[in-house]
C-alpha cells in the first residue's frame, strides 16, 4: 500500500470517527442540561447528581478535544500538509499516524515538546504544585487539606 493510499483510508477513519464524536458530544451536551434541570430529593442525590454532571462535562471535554484534533488533520488533508511533522518538516511515519491519525508531530519532535514542556495541549501534570522559586518544596495535592465545612 502506498502512502497516499495509506493517507486515503486514514482520511476514512478520521470521518468516521468526527461523525461519532459528533454525535457523542451532541448527546453529552444534552444529557447535562437535562441533569441540571431535574431537581434533587437530598443532599446524597445532590452529591451524586453533581459527581456525574462533573464525569459527563470531563468527558465531554476529552471528546471535544479529540474532535478538534481531527478537523485540524482532515483541514491539512486537503491542504496538501498532513502527515508533515510541524517541528522539523519530515514527513511523520505511517506506523505513527495509523496509531494517531491526527499526530501532527514526529515521535521524536514530540518526545522534545513533553520535555520541554510545550506538548500539544494540556499535558501538564497537575499531580505536582511548586513554586519555582522555592528549590524542592514541593508539595502533593493529597497533602493539601481542605476545610468544605
Amino acid at each position: 500500500m502506498t502512502r497516499k493510499d495509506a493517507i486515503l483510508s486514514l482520511r476514512k477513519v478520521l470521518i468516521k470517527r468526527r461523525d461519532a464524536l459528533r454525535k457523542a458530544l451532541a448527546g453529552d451536551l444534552s444529557l447535562l442540561k437535562e441533569l441540571r434541570q431535574q431537581t434533587s430529593g437530598d443532599v446524597v442525590d445532590a452529591a451524586l447528581d453533581s459527581a456525574q454532571d462533573e464525569i459527563s462535562s470531563q468527558l465531554a471535554e476529552v471528546e471535544s478535544r479529540e474532535l478538534t484534533n481531527i478537523e485540524n488533520a482532515l483541514e491539512q488533508m486537503r491542504q496538501g500538509r498532513y502527515g508533515v511533522c510541524d517541528g522539523c518538516e519530515t514527513s511523520i511515519p505511517l506506523a505513527r499516524l495509523q496509531a494517531l491519525p491526527y499526530a501532527t508531530l514526529c515521535i521524536q519532535c514530540q518526545r522534545e515538546a513533553e520535555k520541554s514542556g510545550s506538548g500539544t495541549g494540556s499535558s501538564n501534570n497537575w499531580g505536582r504544585i511548586f513554586e519555582a522559586d522555592s528549590g524542592d518544596n514541593d508539595i502533593a495535592f493529597n497533602d493539601i487539606e481542605l476545610d468544605v465545612s
